[in-house]
């Protein structure tokens, strides 16, 4: 039994977005196996939310704010929770240089802490700054949770 399968139940991981399924399918199964866990709990926690490719990798979103996303790097898959920085979390750590991002990189499946993951998921609806309008802001961003 997979780490996904112990914590999301089938019926989530059989109604997972064609193009976030198509992107985890062309990577390395290693990389796959991640990032179909990563998709399949943030598919069953951000319930309501809207997954889709944008720029080019998976990306949530609550009423058009981009919440949590992940994509291939070099140093592994990073997950990247737009609002992250304000969770207060040391395990995401990789803040973001300009906005209010935080993320974590994985290198294997076994890296992935679900009972964290459930708990930024939960910290992303409360915490939220305002991506949606940054542009009509000229880069401003606004607390919007």
């Amino acid at each position: 039994m997979n780490v996904l399968s112990r914590h999301v139940s089938p019926k989530t991981c059989n109604t997972m977005n064609p193009q976030i399924q198509a992107y985890n399918n062309g990577l390395s199964s290693s990389c796959k196996e991640i990032c179909d866990i990563l998709a399949g709990i943030i598919d069953a926690e951000l319930t309501g939310a809207e997954g889709k490719i944008w720029h080019s990798h998976p990306v949530w979103f609550i009423e058009g704010n981009p919440i949590a996303g992940y994509s291939k790097q070099k140093k592994g898959i990073r997950l990247m929770f737009w609002s992250g920085a304000g969770f207060d979390e040391e395990g995401l750590n990789v803040p973001g240089r300009k906005f209010k991002d935080a993320s974590v990189f994985y290198n294997s499946p076994t890296e992935v802490d679900v009972t964290a993951l459930k708990r930024w998921l939960n910290k992303s609806r409360e915490i939220q700054w305002d991506y949606k309008n940054i542009v009509k802001r000229k880069g401003t961003l606004e607390r919007l949770r």
